[in-house]
């Protein structure tokens, strides 16, 4: 049961897999929270040590065969003492500005079960000038379910409400892996994403006119045109993922 002292805590949670070179600098930003927990899929580095080193209570989350940290977001989130959740990755950095804002939040009588957060991001080298991509990270954690699915988001049972997107409301995203690095990954997210998709179908049109809808909305709609020559080349980036991933199910379905 959950004690009356414990109603407006919160614990941040992170997932982490070998991220060593990046889990001080998050630790370091959630020092302020009642709890951090660090759920990690087995890692081979020093991950463990440095978390408990920032005072992190760790948790462990059979890798497998996984190569994603979805199945493990549950588990994790469910780990956690208190009430109230924020879910943070290893190369992400929650500001004083919005820890303060959370704990202002959830003593407000009609507060959502929910938030959804704005997140600042980079892009060789710079944080892009781009729309504020959001994702439900914070919320109560008894209305909470993550399914164990790449991309997956956070089912809730109940509302969610939208933290106003200015900068120092921002979770910031200092994952910035080279080009050559980001096509690795993209090959390797749309690998798993073609398994989520199996059961549909996508017409000859698609094919034709998807990737230019999502460099369209990359670049004008989301307004990576504002970071010149860098907005551009994102917006062939997303272009050139929906392409790997349309030739991909076309390549495992037309068999």
């Amino acid at each position: 049961m959950e004690k009356d002292t414990d109603k407006y805590k919160i614990s941040a949670v992170i997932n982490t897999y070998n991220a060593a070179s990046q889990l001080p600098r998050a630790l370091e930003s959630l020092q302020k929270f009642d709890e951090i927990v660090v759920c990690d899929m087995e890692s081979t580095d020093d991950t463990r040590e440095i978390a408990e080193r920032y005072g992190a209570r760790v948790v462990i989350f059979p890798k497998g065969d996984y190569n994603i940290c979805e199945p493990a977001r549950d588990f994790a989130i469910h780990s956690a003492t208190y009430p109230w959740v924020i879910v943070v990755d290893a190369d992400e950095v929650v500001p004083d500005t919005l820890r303060e804002y959370l704990y202002e939040y959830i003593r407000r009588p009609d507060c959502a079960e929910a938030l959804s957060v704005p997140f600042a991001s980079m892009f060789m080298g710079r944080f892009t000038s781009t729309k504020a991509e959001r994702h439900v990270r914070f919320f109560r954690q008894d209305k909470a379910e993550w399914p164990p699915i790449i991309h997956s988001r956070v089912r809730i049972d109940g509302r969610t409400e939208k933290i106003p997107a200015r900068r120092p409301l921002e979770i910031e995203h200092f994952d910035d892996p080279t080009l050559a690095q980001r096509i690795t990954k993209m090959n390797r997210y749309s690998d798993n994403e073609v398994e989520k998709r199996i059961n549909r179908r996508y017409s000859t049109l698609s094919l034709l006119v998807r990737p230019w809808l999502f460099f369209f909305k990359m670049l004008i709609l989301k307004g990576s045109i504002r970071d010149g020559r860098r907005g551009i080349i994102r917006a062939y980036m997303e272009m050139m993922y929906q392409v790997a991933l349309l030739g991909k199910h076309l390549e495992r379905t037309a068999k």
